[in-house]
């Protein structure tokens, strides 16, 4: 019988913890360290699936609190799951909706039994635990699913992140315990403790127990500074069995997936791409390039001269500035189309750098472009 997912370490970095390795689930293969484009609502904004297709996107993550509101899960099962509904046949990971509940504040209740709170499209009463997570992401239909866990906030006391670690361990087992699809679905454990190092211990050893299929790491790109989320990165990283691929959530910036890349990660997602895109913002090799400003209403050469994507092929900054101070879709577009190929095509660089073995050449090299440092 096949698995759901299978994961193989194939080169390890000689001067750090990268390494390169290849993931399979049941919809499709693809090469790791990898970014995966966000598509919250079955959909990464503004790109078509055929566009995903052009930039070389093998996975993608969907939201399971926002999908769970709207349209609701039930009505994506009937259409055949989430691969179905978006028309996408390549790999989808769904979070567990725990951040999107958590980032509610005053709108929601965490008890043992889950979390209680209020949509912040309508204001409307729901409950999501553990159990209520997994079925949504199996009536979802994912490839990789996520344990429902607490994001907890930074900075938090001790006792505070003590206290959200152990009832996340808990959720974690009883969301394994609620997964219908075992067969089809890998499910992912999350591990919290926040900046704390023996905490982290703790939770590591309490989910490696539980041998999870895969291992997310949680609870870091929240407010705490760069180097003391390297600083955690590095040590939990080397918590997690080896044969196991490892997903550091929320992260997309250049410098953090080296970073991530370095310290042994294998997989990451962001909008970060999307976003800054919409506000006119486009990640090139010579660094960001604000496109909305006036320095480039006659720079008529593309958003990246060393890019070889559709848009830097046929459109100039000037006319993607002109799009955008006329508020037309298309400049959005655009920009969102190429901040998703250069992400996708820097993951590509770097698992190349890491089977030739000069990843930390390549980083110096790209972080003295991009960067200027």
């Amino acid at each position: 019988m096949q698995k759901p997912l299978e994961f193989e370490v194939i080169k390890n970095c000689t001067h750090s913890k990268a390494r390169y390795g290849k993931l399979k689930t049941l919809h499709n293969e693809f090469e790791t360290p990898i970014f995966m484009p966000v598509g919250t609502n079955a959909t990464v904004k503004s790109m078509s699936v055929d566009e995903l297709k052009e930039i070389n996107a093998q996975i993608i993550l969907s939201n399971t609190y926002h999908l769970y509101l709207r349209p609701s899960d039930l009505i994506v099962k009937k259409a055949g799951g989430l691969h179905k509904f978006m028309n996408w046949g390549r790999s989808i990971l769904t979070d567990s909706g725990g951040f999107q509940v958590f980032s509610l504040g005053d709108l929601r209740k965490i008890k043992e039994e889950g979390v209680y709170f209020r949509s912040h499209l309508d204001g409307s009463k729901h409950f999501m635990g553990p159990e209520e997570s997994i079925a949504i992401q199996n009536n979802l239909g994912s490839d990789i699913m996520m344990s429902f866990d607490e994001c907890a906030p930074y900075p938090a006391s001790y006792e505070y992140i003590k206290d959200s670690y152990k009832r996340t361990s808990r959720w974690a087992k009883r969301g394994q315990i609620a997964n219908k699809n075992p067969e089809t679905q890998a499910l992912f454990g999350i591990i919290q403790g926040g900046m704390y190092q023996d905490l982290r211990y703790e939770s590591a050893n309490e989910l490696v127990e539980m041998d999870f299929l895969g291992y997310s790491i949680g609870g870091l790109s929240v407010g705490e500074p760069k180097p003391l989320m390297y600083e955690v990165l590095d040590y939990t990283v080397d918590l997690i069995p080896k044969e196991k691929p490892r997903y550091l959530m929320g992260v997309g910036s250049p410098d953090d997936l080296f970073e991530g890349v370095i310290r042994g990660i294998d997989m990451f997602d962001c909008v970060l791409p999307t976003r800054i895109a919409r506000n006119g913002t486009a990640m090139t090799s010579n660094g960001k390039v604000v496109v909305r400003n006036a320095t480039y209403q006659e720079d008529f050469t593309p958003l990246d001269e060393e890019c070889d994507c559709h848009v830097c092929r046929n459109y100039s900054r000037a006319y993607i500035r002109h799009l955008i101070k006329a508020n037309e879709i298309l400049g959005a577009r655009l920009i969102t189309y190429h901040n998703l190929y250069f992400l996708i095509n820097l993951m590509k660089n770097i698992r190349t750098a890491i089977k030739e073995d000069r990843l930390l050449q390549y980083k110096k090299d790209f972080f003295a472009k991009y960067y200027k440092i």
